[in-house]
């Protein structure tokens, strides 16, 4: 169970929080005392990320969000504003499912997809946020990277391009901001056992079969994990920790 105070008083915004890691991070950081702004494309997912939210007792409230519109992003900015009094935590966890296949069959418009929305994204919601959390006197932000952004993956260019680069992107964001009292960090996962990983390998049995011997402790790990790893970083438990990358990975890559 998550520290019941950690986040008491706050207001995060969760940037894909329609499943997965995204919705059992939204639960954790309201267990922890937040209120949260529970954002996502899939409006309709996020509305029941909300609703799970309020019965823990919390507030929240749901927000249909486009990460590639800088308005959407500012609009999901100010509804933590209006609605809760400001923003201090925002954990952006958006990415485009993409197709696995070498770089002379990936279209253009498919790796220019993936940038705009898991790196470009990053960027457009942290403009966004920054200086609402600024003004709130500091706070935590926390980018979804992967096990992938150290490590290579076949067929899988944009994506490890993209988290690679939010992993540069946490260092320089908290360089920029740590006379605001922004504290920056990348959150890396392994695999971990969400729709997203089943529709890639067409069930979430035959991605355990699949990926569960590439970890050392032999399994996949649950989005609660992350969402725990996530409470760490938003919380002040973390807070001498910035323009770091907080591998979560089951051992993936110590091999």
């Amino acid at each position: 169970m998550p520290d019941t105070d950690s986040l008491r008083g706050k207001v995060a915004l969760v940037v894909g929080a329609a499943n997965g890691i995204g919705r059992a991070t939204c639960v954790t950081f309201a267990e922890a005392g937040a209120a949260v702004v529970c954002t996502d494309i899939d409006e309709a997912g996020a509305r029941v990320t909300a609703t799970s939210v309020e019965k823990t007792g919390a507030r929240a409230v749901a927000v249909g969000l486009d990460v590639t519109n800088l308005a959407s992003c500012r609009a999901a900015v100010a509804t933590a504003r209006d609605r809760f009094g400001g923003l201090d935590v925002l954990m952006f966890g958006a990415a485009v499912r993409d197709r696995s296949v070498k770089v002379p069959n990936l279209d253009e418009a498919e790796w220019d997809r993936v940038i705009r929305v898991n790196l470009t994204g990053a960027f457009l919601m942290c403009k966004a946020a920054i200086p609402a959390i600024a003004t709130r006197g500091g706070g935590s932000i926390i980018l979804i990277a992967s096990q992938l952004g150290r490590v290579a993956r076949a067929e899988r260019a944009a994506y490890c391009s993209t988290k690679g680069a939010l992993i540069q992107l946490a260092k320089v964001l908290a360089v920029d901001h740590a006379a605001d009292k922004i504290r920056v960090n990348a959150l890396s996962p392994g695999p971990i056992g969400t729709e997203r990983l089943a529709a890639s390998w067409g069930s979430l049995d035959a991605a355990r079969k699949g990926m569960a011997d590439l970890q050392l402790v032999k399994r996949l790990g649950e989005p609660e994990e992350i969402a725990r790893a996530a409470l760490f970083l938003a919380s002040d438990a973390s807070s001498f920790m910035t323009g770091s990358d907080l591998l979560v990975d089951g051992g993936y890559t110590a091999v």
